[in-house]
């Protein structure tokens, strides 16, 4: 059964509920049997503060048009019952789905704007989410008595309740605990308050120290007006918003709107069949890396073994969750042939190689940017005798592409030939040392029929274009480094780059405004699991409750000796399954979708930004027109059909309750229609 379905037929009985006509005021030309056409965009009233910045940070991931009435600009728009409605070929038009606002009244009580927009909801149904308001009876709460409250909520445990899981937080498994990430700042306030008449309550939390529970947000339904409360303050990056703004935007837009919302994780596993080299916790540095200069000896490699690349597999299999491996297969033949012939590693994970996803890391994991001079530190571009910077050919870039993708046909490897990871990400552009691509790296790209290539997220978020067919696909780097094989080799690396240099650290956390020094050092006996596995679990959680698609990388090394990457993956996963019902699970995208994903995504925005796009709701149709060609989002409830020109076809795929995919107007077609339940 399809959650978060409030159609036009639902506000209407809430209007006439509340005394108004189905229709009429404030629609010229209105009849009471004509139902009104409602567009897809959402109208945002913004003062600045963070609660409607999340929220419209949520509508823009989704893909939801909107507009914004900045109240802190003197030029604004003025909010009346001309910006609100008009009239098109008869039909009475509300120019919004839905309504963002500061709190219940940002224009002030009585005001003409307030009326007007109060008027306009009344009128066509259309809902109000107060981004954050304190609890009062003008909100349908009551903070005084048993379940009234006000204070910090950091660490405390909430619910969704039976109602709020029978409507637009459905997606939830029922409990969530708000950030504590550190005990001595205050996180998150907010009002725990006793739901009055017409106050139905979708999220609950027990009063702290106390008796009783109190309402956090829920739905106020009162003078033939409908408003989602949130009474705590947050940002867009807090996991309780992040778990909660799907809810949100689905209540507002009655489950019918434009855009889709997913889930995402994807772990790439890079340098396969290639060893890594091993942290020197006593020199403080990688020998034979560019990192390590000076005497000594370089430290052992860091590499797989059978025994490893078993356990991979089989924790696959225990947790339902692939993994892509990036494989380096020149590397791996070295390895073989400096060992006697014979390599264990390789032959298990071929033997088990239908298992994984595997994608093209290039054959010997050479540096595919500019010839670099490593007799300086940091290294630099070598230059030509006119000044030139020297750069790898478009033939070696081509070989070490080509090589290692025929290594993989002739061992029966299933890669896809037009997905690429570089070594280092290298051959694309390297701040400071190589500010540009390398010139050859394109050409060499398309000679290979590359069409996504793997980019640093730290350094590209944003998918660009490399040559006329290659397109980046960031990802995230985990803080589980690729030169550490053992949980004390990470605590100690850990503790030297983020331990100020008067504290015996390399002081690399006090000249990156980026980064915070620790207070002090981690133990190294225990510091990974009880410091660093948290940490970095819930940065990558984040990410993959955030609509974004992007994949995080590791390395081979972090499978081998203590395995230190499987207790992040089992964090991720166990805190995921805890907190999101089943119909919402994770989805695990290769390369190759993922960049599909962000193109499709860059060419919508593009089209929404430069208003190229309508969309409507009339009844139980929906109608949506963009640029030809376009891929369009939309997100519907289950039973939703796509018209065609002779009767209808499935639409979308189930997630979270509803229906949501990308999709096109039929042939013959202009415009996407989609027939509601």
């Amino acid at each position: 059964m399809a959650r978060s379905a409030h159609g036009w037929r639902i506000a209407a009985a809430v209007i006439a509920a509340g005394g108004m006509t189905a229709l009429g005021l404030g629609a010229p030309g209105a009849s009471a049997a004509t139902e009104p056409r409602i567009d897809l965009k959402v109208l945002v009233v913004d003062n600045g503060d963070t609660p409607v910045q999340a929220i419209t940070a949520q509508l823009k991931s989704t893909g939801i048009p909107y507009t914004v009435v900045d109240l802190n600009d003197p030029g604004r728009a003025v909010v009346d019952a001309g910006f609100l409605s008009d009239t098109v070929g008869g039909t009475p038009r509300a120019r919004f789905q839905g309504v963002v606002l500061p709190d219940e009244a940002p224009f002030g009580a009585g005001s003409a704007e307030q009326t007007a927009l109060e008027e306009y909801e009344r009128t066509y149904g259309i809902p109000q989410v107060d981004a954050y308001t304190w609890a009062h009876p003008e909100v349908g709460l009551d903070l005084t008595g048993d379940g009234g409250w006000a204070g910090t909520l950091d660490g405390q445990q909430a619910t969704v309740t039976t109602a709020g899981r029978a409507g637009s937080f459905g997606y939830l498994a029922g409990a969530f605990t708000f950030e504590d990430n550190s005990p001595t700042v205050a996180e998150s306030y907010g009002y725990l308050a006793r739901p009055r008449e017409g106050f139905t309550s979708y999220v609950d939390m027990p009063v702290p120290g106390g008796s009783g529970t109190g309402s956090l947000l829920g739905e106020y339904a009162h003078d033939g007006r409908r408003e989602l409360v949130v009474t705590f303050a947050y940002n867009q990056y807090q996991q309780q918003f992040r778990l909660l703004a799907r809810g949100i935007v689905e209540w507002l837009t009655g489950g019918v709107h434009l855009g889709q919302a997913r889930n995402y994780f994807a772990v790439h596993v890079d340098d396969v069949f290639a060893a890594d080299s091993r942290w020197d916790t006593e020199r403080n540095c990688t020998p034979g890396d560019l990192d390590c200069v000076g005497g000594g000896e370089e430290t052992a490699p860091i590499r797989m073994t059978a025994d490893d690349a078993a356990y991979a597999a089989q924790w696959q299999k225990d947790h339902g969750f692939t993994l892509d491996m990036v494989f380096n297969a020149g590397s791996g033949e070295e390895w073989k042939s400096e060992n006697g012939g014979t390599d264990a590693l390789a032959d298990r994970l071929l033997a088990d190689t239908s298992q994984y996803r595997w994608i093209n890391h290039t054959y010997t994991h050479q540096f595919l940017g500019c010839i670099q001079d490593v007799s300086v530190v940091p290294w630099s571009c070598a230059k030509n005798a006119d000044g030139s910077t020297q750069w790898m050919s478009r033939s070696e870039i081509s070989a070490e592409i080509s090589d290692n993708y025929n290594w993989a046909l002739l061992h029966g490897v299933p890669v896809d030939r037009d997905e690429l990871v570089t070594g280092e990400h290298s051959g694309l552009k390297t701040l400071p040392q190589q500010p540009e691509d390398n010139p050859h790296l394109a050409p060499a790209l398309s000679d290979n029929g590359i069409r996504w290539i793997a980019s640093d997220n730290s350094r590209e978020p944003e998918q660009r274009a490399v040559g006329s067919s290659t397109l980046t696909v960031p990802r995230y780097p985990m803080n589980v480094y690729y030169n550490v094989g053992t949980k004390e080799e990470m605590a100690d690396e850990y503790n030297w780059i983020y331990t100020a240099q008067a504290d015996g650290g390399s002081g690399v956390c006090t000249d990156n405004p980026a980064s915070t020094c620790m207070d002090q050092p981690l133990d190294v006996a225990t510091g990974y699991d009880s410091s660093i596995v948290p940490q970095e679990a819930h940065t990558d959680l984040g990410h993959a409750i955030s609509n974004d698609p992007r994949p995080h990388y590791a390395h081979q090394s972090n499978l081998a000796e203590d395995r230190i990457l499987y207790p992040v993956l089992d964090k991720v996963l166990t805190d995921y399954r805890a907190l999101f019902a089943a119909d919402t699970p994770l989805e695990n995208l290769r390369q190759k979708d993922i960049g599909t994903e962000l193109q499709r995504r860059a060419a919508w925005q593009s089209a929404i930004l430069n208003n190229q796009v309508t969309a409507y709701r009339i009844g139980d149709t929906v109608t949506v027109t963009a640029p030809s060609g376009t891929q369009i989002p939309v997100t519907a409830p289950e039973g939703t059909r796509q018209q065609q020109l002779i009767g209808t076809t499935a639409f979308g795929s189930a997630y979270a309750g509803a229906l949501s995919g990308w999709t096109t107007p039929e042939l013959l077609q202009n415009a996407l229609t989609l027939n509601l339940p």
